[in-house]
């Protein structure tokens, strides 16, 4: 049986101020007050575990532990299917610059060159959302949407890969539509609407 969530404050575990907003607009009106991780100085833990699961529940028993508050973290990323996957779990890993910037043009840059003439542009974003307690417990839950690669990126309302994602059915990326019409349909989306469902 899902543990609900009862409280009206909830840490969302990111130090990304364009998921943090994004969590945030999709919970409206069902917590009355957030934080993030940035917020509260918690430390950003090293992302070790081999799943896009096992990472968020790592982070979110990390920041649930330390602020003694529950916890939401997002693991998501990018799996290009002509790439065995990548750069999945390492999505933001791949924008880091030798320099130790992040940048997200530089990674969709680096997701281009991989594929090369590779004529299978198929790709999802996937995102797993855990949800976890000061004392331990935690719960995940799992989104997807597919669609495929379009270069050079266009739009700049999204964050991260939206540029060069368009989802199936669509001839825009998630970086040209407007932020409601990408919450309808987006990974995140869909993981939230089965988070809802089960704790709140």
């Amino acid at each position: 049986m899902a543990r609900r969530f009862d409280k009206n404050e909830l840490v969302i575990a990111t130090h990304n101020a364009g998921k943090a907003r994004e969590i945030a607009d999709l919970l409206q009106g069902r917590v009355e007050k957030f934080f993030t991780a940035a917020d509260l100085n918690l430390p950003e833990p090293e992302e070790t575990g081999a799943t896009f699961k096992e990472n968020a529940e790592l982070k979110a028993l990390a920041a649930a532990k330390a602020s003694g508050k529950v916890a939401l973290a997002d693991d998501s990323g990018l799996s290009v299917t002509a790439l065995g996957g990548d750069p999945g779990i390492y999505s933001a890993r791949w924008a880091e610059k030798p320099d130790g910037t992040r940048d997200f043009a530089y990674a969709m840059e680096k997701v281009r060159a991989a594929l090369g003439n590779s004529p299978d542009t198929s790709a999802a974003f996937i995102c797993a959302l855990s949800l976890a307690w000061p004392d331990g417990r935690v719960e995940t839950v799992k989104g997807r949407v597919d669609g495929h690669l379009s270069f050079p990126p266009r739009g700049d309302k999204g964050f991260g890969y939206d540029p060069i994602f368009i989802p199936n059915g669509y001839d825009i990326t998630f970086a040209e539509m407007e932020p409601q019409a990408k919450h309808a349909i987006s990974h995140r989306a869909d993981a939230f609407s089965k988070l809802i469902n089960l704790f709140f």
